[in-house]
């Protein structure tokens, strides 16, 4: 089962936080990510790992319902990669 924003706000709160203080926080730190994301800034949390913003040329496609050729536009996308320690920690019981 995924973990939802409403989980991590919930387990802030555990912290010791009001629950509209969990919410605020929970909601600062997610429009920080995104606004640094959105001006093409990478963003590395440390023992957690790296959003980075890559651009994709425009390319070829094709629909699969269809099968007709079309031409993807230029865009940006954002990808993960997790640190060695995050790494480790999920392999360790493999």
């Amino acid at each position: 089962m995924a973990l939802t924003k409403n989980d991590i706000v919930a387990r802030v709160h555990e912290l010791g936080f009001t629950k509209k203080k969990s919410v605020d926080i929970i909601e600062s730190l997610l429009m920080i990510i995104k606004n640094n994301l959105e001006n093409g800034d990478d963003v590395l949390i440390s023992g957690f790992g790296k959003f980075c913003v890559k651009k994709k040329s425009q390319r070829r496609g094709r629909n699969p319902a269809t099968g007709s050729d079309l031409i993807l536009r230029q865009r940006r996308v954002v990808t993960f990669k997790c640190s060695g320690k995050l790494r480790d920690k999920i392999n360790k019981n493999a």
